[in-house]
């Protein structure tokens, strides 16, 4: 990535001018000069590089107007090279049309209002072009103000003569070819994380709740890939507990209603026997069997023919201390350790998608060590801002001393298991709760399944193998 620094307000002024008529997703207006202007400043004001102002046009386009068509005319430029400009829009609008994350990006974009739209198409801008690792300029922010303060065709006229006398500055044709050649070669214009946040509104968040964010989502998707994607083999030993439940409520609500492509053969959609065929075999049918498209009716069932599951992660004051990272590890131990609780809970999601399941997140305080780990409960909270909104996922601070009752109230209804997690081992009996404990007072994580058992570090050699290997026992031992 190279970063230009352009010194004279001269030359930054040109460039402004000059390359809001190098937009080829939308018209150089006298519209579209105040609004990318305003994301211009946007970006130069957090200290971001500028890249030219028609690609900022055009992606704002590109997010807002999605189903927009060109029905301008590019106005000819005779000493722009004619192959750069066909170059930019196969490889960078052809990218940004066809990209699925920059569309799911743009959606949660269009979603905000006011400023907060101008800041979420920084974001958007800022994270692409970092992928992408492509550069850009730096100048005093004064410019941009200066030209928002003139009149748009006045601004268009005068880049329009410029490139017509003088033409096009060199670093302006530079930034498009690196545009044109990095933009192509990205797998995807956004990461994962980039879409969370702009789906969840952390993207407007302060740079430090950001930056902690991301690194929780990089952990857990980091422990994710290395864990079995299928389901594996439960232990022999199960803990089934009694549910204060009448008999009347294990019934089914009613018959049929919804179709799915699962069930068995007697809810079978009658005219899915159409598909078979008498002499050709395998048929129609036997591929749509084994391809899981044949439709079946569904049956609405109570919730209470659910096994109930609930998973509480306990965290101790003492994490404090698990703030900084190991030699050979990527990450903070506090934030593997976030990562690890949020890749349980997708995985339990995905492998016992069918019990009724509740995850209980608790910030513990002790009395000379109150309103601890203050900056992680606001990252859990916004991590799981969705599963908090639909009531799968409860984050909370309450004292040490009633650890003991929650899981108890819990385990009264529900199979219950508490995960406690501390710089040092905390041993904690709770009634009809199976308790485990992570210690993270080494560099790898120790496991202890149960109160009774020891902590064991794993024989992983590496730091961060070893935070997946304690994820897999884990998980293990939880299904």
């Amino acid at each position: 990535m190279q970063i230009h620094e352009l010194r004279d307000p001269e030359v930054a002024r040109i460039f402004c001018e000059q390359s809001v008529w190098l937009a080829r997703a939308v018209a150089p207006t006298e519209e579209v000069v105040p609004p990318v202007l305003a994301l211009a400043l946007e970006m130069a004001g957090a200290g971001e590089p500028l890249p030219p102002l028609g690609f900022l046009a055009d992606l704002s386009r590109l997010a807002l107007e999605p189903d927009s068509s060109r029905s301008h005319e590019v106005p000819p430029m005779d000493a722009w090279p004619a192959a750069l400009m066909r170059g930019y829009e196969d490889h960078v609008l052809g990218k940004l049309y066809v990209d699925g994350s920059f569309e799911r990006g743009s959606d949660a974009v269009r979603r905000y209002q006011g400023r907060d739209r101008t800041r979420g198409l920084a974001f958007l801008a800022h994270q692409l072009l970092n992928r992408a690792n492509v550069g850009g300029v730096h100048f005093s922010p004064a410019i941009l103000k200066a030209l928002r303060a003139r009149a748009p065709d006045d601004v268009l006229a005068a880049g329009w003569e410029s490139l017509q006398q003088v033409g096009p500055l060199p670093i302006l044709v530079d930034l498009h070819e690196e545009l044109a050649t990095k933009v192509r070669n990205v797998a995807s214009v956004l990461g994962p994380e980039d879409v969370f946040e702009l789906e969840h509104g952390t993207a407007l968040a302060q740079f430090s709740q950001r930056v902690a964010l991301r690194q929780v989502l990089q952990a857990a998707a980091y422990l994710e890939e290395h864990l079995p994607r299928l389901r594996p083999r439960p232990l022999a030993r199960r803990h089934e507990v009694p549910t204060h439940l009448f008999d009347e409520d294990s019934y089914p609500v009613g018959g049929f209603t919804s179709i799915s492509t699962r069930g068995t053969i007697e809810s079978l959609l009658h005219s899915q026997l159409a598909y078979m065929e008498r002499d050709d075999r395998p048929d129609l049918f036997d591929i749509k069997f084994l391809r899981d498209e044949l439709l079946y009716y569904s049956r609405d069932e109570n919730q209470f023919l659910r096994r109930r599951r609930t998973f509480v992660f306990a965290l101790f004051p003492d994490l404090e201390e698990a703030r900084f990272k190991d030699p050979d590890a990527s990450w903070q131990r506090i934030v593997l350790a976030l990562g690890l609780t949020l890749a349980a809970l997708h995985k339990i999601h995905d492998w016992l998608g069918e019990d009724a399941l509740t995850f209980d997140f608790l910030i513990l305080d002790e009395p000379d060590r109150s309103k601890a780990l203050e900056a992680e409960e606001v990252v859990l909270q916004m991590v799981l801002r969705e599963e908090i909104a639909n009531g799968a996922a409860n984050v909370q601070r309450m004292d040490r001393s009633r650890l003991s009752g929650h899981c108890s109230q819990r385990a009264r209804r529900s199979l219950c298991h508490c995960l406690t997690i501390a710089t040092s081992a905390k041993p904690v009996s709770i009634d009809r709760c199976i308790v485990s404990g992570l210690t993270l007072g080494a560099a790898r994580p120790e496991l202890a399944l149960t109160e009774d058992d020891a902590p064991m570090p794993p024989e992983d050699d590496s730091t961060i193998m070893a935070w997946a290997t304690t994820l897999k026992r884990l998980l293990r031992a939880w299904q």
